[in-house]
């Protein structure tokens, strides 16, 4: 047993010494060993600064990164990149759409760059990267998430950004792109822009042809197309002008009779949203010098719209209007047009009279078809049959006979009236009277019992009396057909919301004779502009109404027609019968607080 004791001892003894004999430092070349290094290096720092505890690196430590000598971490220098980039293109947008939306621009451009700029000093100059990038994402998303509320609230719902709906569709949209097909045809077609669709005109100018709307939809520019008319649409502009320039398409909308620039094209991209509606159109996308019409549809959930289409070559490239026709801003009668009380009673005995001619005149856009429409929904379509003679047609009416001009195939108003007046009417309405054979034919109408209403293109109701009488229509014809002229400009209604009081010049009230005692105020756009409407998105404007004067024939004024008098004779008989100028019926607005006296300067001379 004590042999046994004495052999684990002496193995014991043996693997101790060849564990120290292993550990003991080695020499290296110079036969020096590590302990003797440090023991010489302890020894010569008597005096100086202690040696440095960790091993200094120029650049980032070799040890965790293997880029000894680069200041920079890779992933993470990556990372500040890309988010940059991002802040670059967001900062750009913030501008374009605040701008669109007449939002307060310099604020939120302001805003978003000092943030921005604040925060990626803050994440390169802080220690720690996790604090610095958390207090730059902070910088960079505060103010894109106010403006993003702030707009949300402006637009409708389908408009909105950073929604559910939205990063859906944004992320259906980004995928396809790349080839990869997600949540079925139907879903990534809705996810493709806008709700909105195309239905092209076929080419003989009659009805549809679906086959011309699926040809645009793989077509370059297609989804920048439905972007355009969608903006224009939620935007309740009636015109679009996409015209060119050296190097981009510039784009315009008219809303509410001005005209407001928009975010434009570059020249290719615009040239192919320009050919997308010459197919819909059923134009000749190869013909770019002559002028050019056309019309096609779109569907949208809620309603329909119609456009019509006109090209012209200039000197740039080709240049597109659209006109904006949509069906459910239509007025439906005549009290809707903001007229007043007696006005409208005297345009409804009018309209409703068995026969005689009504005419609207005013410029190009001044509501008066709008006005003709409103008039015809004030007789029994049922009770007496009614024709019309558009072109094109623009507003679709029940139980009434809308018939639209071709020109390409020699149809025009003269040869489709004269046609019509054998088909047994009892209310005819032409489009525009444009050349003598046209108004001839109206009197002839008008004198053998049927009820004509139509446009002219004239200033004032006199000038529009004379118009006629130049077109080569006989005075005694004229006298006796003519029941009354309406010549009219729409003025733009100043927004319930922010429109402000002021007290009007005393000098002004006298010379526009008005009674300083019962003007109390007038209305105008706000001064300050730096608050922004939701309601009118900083336009000050929102929507329009009819500024009217209206002309009656009544026996002593058919006398003077038929006697070739003079214009200020008429005029003398017309104030004589109670007529109103169309000033002054604008200053009954001006009065009531609907419109601004700079507006209705702007509109009636």
């Amino acid at each position: 047993m004590k042999s046994t004791w004495a052999c684990l001892i002496a193995i014991l003894c043996f693997t101790t010494h060849l564990t120290e004999i292993h550990a003991q430092p080695r020499p290296n070349d110079d036969g020096e060993t590590e302990e003797n290094r440090r023991t010489i290096a302890n020894v010569s720092a008597i005096g100086q600064y202690p040696p440095l505890p960790v091993p200094f690196f120029r650049g980032n430590d070799p040890r965790f990164t293997n880029s000894q000598g680069f200041y920079f971490h890779f992933w993470k220098f990556l990372l500040v990149v890309l988010l940059f980039l991002l802040w670059a293109k967001t900062s750009s947008w913030v501008d374009e759409d605040s701008r669109g939306l007449k939002s307060n621009t310099e604020f939120w451009s302001s805003a978003i760059l000092v943030a921005g700029g604040l925060g990626f000093l803050l994440v390169f100059c802080m220690p720690s990267f996790i604090v610095g990038f958390f207090v730059l994402l902070l910088a960079y998303g505060t103010p894109l998430g106010f403006y993003i509320h702030e707009r949300n609230a402006k637009v409708p719902p389908s408009s909105r950004v950073m929604t559910p709906d939205h990063i859906r569709n944004l992320t259906i949209r980004y995928l396809a792109r790349m080839g990869i097909r997600i949540g079925g045809t139907k879903t990534q077609q809705a996810a493709v822009g806008p709700d909105i669709r195309f239905i092209g005109k076929s080419s003989t100018g009659r009805g549809d042809d679906p086959t011309s709307s699926r040809r645009v939809e793989n077509s370059r520019g297609f989804l920048a197309a439905k972007e355009l008319v969608y903006d224009a649409i939620m935007r309740r502009a009636t015109d679009v002008h996409l015209e060119p320039k050296e190097d981009e398409v510039g784009v315009r909308l008219r809303i509410d009779g001005v005209m407001y620039p928009t975010e434009g094209f570059d020249r290719s991209i615009g040239e192919a949203v320009l050919n997308i509606f010459k197919v819909l159109g059923a134009m000749d996308i190869t013909e770019r010098r002559r002028p050019q019409d056309g019309s096609f549809r779109a569907i949208m959930p809620d309603r329909e719209i119609d456009f019509r289409l006109a090209s012209q070559g200039t000197r740039h490239g080709e240049k597109m209007s659209l006109r904006i026709l949509d069906q459910t801003n239509s007025i439906a009668s005549l009290p809707e047009l903001g007229l007043r009380k007696q006005l409208v009673d005297k345009l409804g005995a009018i309209v409703k009279q068995p026969h005689g001619l009504f005419l609207c005149c005013g410029p190009t856009g001044a509501g008066k078809s709008t006005t003709l429409f409103a008039a015809l929904h004030e007789i029994d379509a049922y009770q007496r049959n009614i024709i019309t003679v558009e072109d094109p047609v623009e507003y679709r009416i029940e139980n009434v006979t809308q018939i639209e001009i071709n020109q390409k195939a020699g149809q025009t108003f003269a040869e489709s009236l004269r046609s019509i007046l054998r088909q047994d009417p009892d209310v005819v309405m032409i489009g525009e009277i444009r050349d003598a054979e046209t108004a001839r034919i109206a009197c002839q109408a008008a004198n053998t019992g049927h009820m004509v209403f139509s446009t002219v293109h004239a200033n004032d109701t006199f000038t529009a009396l004379y118009r006629l009488i130049d077109l080569e229509v006989e005075p005694f014809m004229l006298a006796s057909s003519l029941s009354a002229l309406l010549a009219q400009r729409l003025a733009r209604r100043l927004c319930p919301d922010c429109k402000e009081a002021y007290q009007p010049n005393p000098e002004f009230l006298k010379k526009a004779n008005l009674p300083p005692e019962k003007v109390k105020c007038f209305y105008r756009l706000p001064k300050n502009r730096e608050f922004v409407c939701p309601t009118c998105s900083g336009l000050g404007y929102m929507g329009r109404i009819s500024v009217v004067e209206l002309l009656e024939f009544n026996e002593r004024m058919r006398d003077m027609v038929r006697d070739a008098s003079n214009m200020s004779q008429l005029k003398a008989q017309a104030r004589k019968n109670g007529m109103l100028y169309m000033k002054e019926e604008g200053l009954r607005l001006v009065v009531k607080g609907i419109t601004s006296i700079d507006e209705l300067l702007r509109v009636v001379k």
